[in-house]
């Protein structure tokens, strides 16, 4: 019997990236969640970082699974989180200097989950986080940053890609690099593997 197909339940280029660099085959269809409708009623609940993403990540993939009930499908999602302020994508450029103006020099935490859904239930998760420490930034490095970022920053709850050009925005990082980018991609490979969903299959 060949393995079930695998949807990224995700509009996520990172996600989608992270996936194709695997090997993975795999199709994409975004589950359509209304996201801040859902931190609003989270986070009205006082719910902790870690619950947020976890909990979208787990709607995201039961959504998508029950429209798709024989395909296994992944849903992922990420919070950040600093002095007990809980961030979300900047909106614009301005929005996202403000941001890092918050961030800077302080240490957040960035909180990923990914869960599995098939026919509409939820078959496994794993949560993961980073404590990321930004550097002091002046307005003339934010200046220089945001210009050459340009609108990828929106794209980002933190408003970089460590990846790219927001490397030099931190002086420490610790945690799971695959975490960062959004996806913590080392358990689920290991979980999607032993379902017979793996390099094998990709070729």
């Amino acid at each position: 019997m060949p393995p079930p197909a695998l949807i990224l339940a995700s509009a996520s280029p990172s996600r989608r990236q992270l996936l194709a660099n695997a090997g993975l085959a795999f199709e994409i269809e975004p589950s359509g969640v209304d996201e801040d409708e859902v931190k609003r009623s989270l986070l009205g609940e006082r719910a902790r970082p870690q619950d947020v993403a976890e909990t979208l990540a787990e709607i995201k993939a039961t959504r998508v699974s029950a429209r798709h009930p024989a395909a296994m499908v992944i849903g992922a999602d990420s919070t950040l989180a600093c002095d007990g302020r809980q961030f979300d994508k900047p909106p614009s450029l301005a929005a996202a200097r403000r941001q890092l103006q918050a961030l800077a020099g302080r240490t957040h935490e960035l909180c990923s989950s990914v869960v599995v859904a098939r026919a509409g239930v939820r078959l496994w998760h794993c949560n993961e986080r980073a404590l990321l420490t930004m550097r002091p930034l002046s307005d003339s490095f934010l200046d220089a940053y945001l210009a050459r970022a340009g609108e990828a920053v929106t794209t980002s709850i933190g408003a970089y890609q460590l990846e790219g050009l927001g490397a030099h925005l931190f002086s420490r990082v610790d945690g799971d690099y695959f975490t960062i980018l959004g996806l913590p991609l080392l358990p689920l490979l290991a979980f999607l593997a032993g379902h017979g969903i793996g390099l094998e299959r990709a070729a």
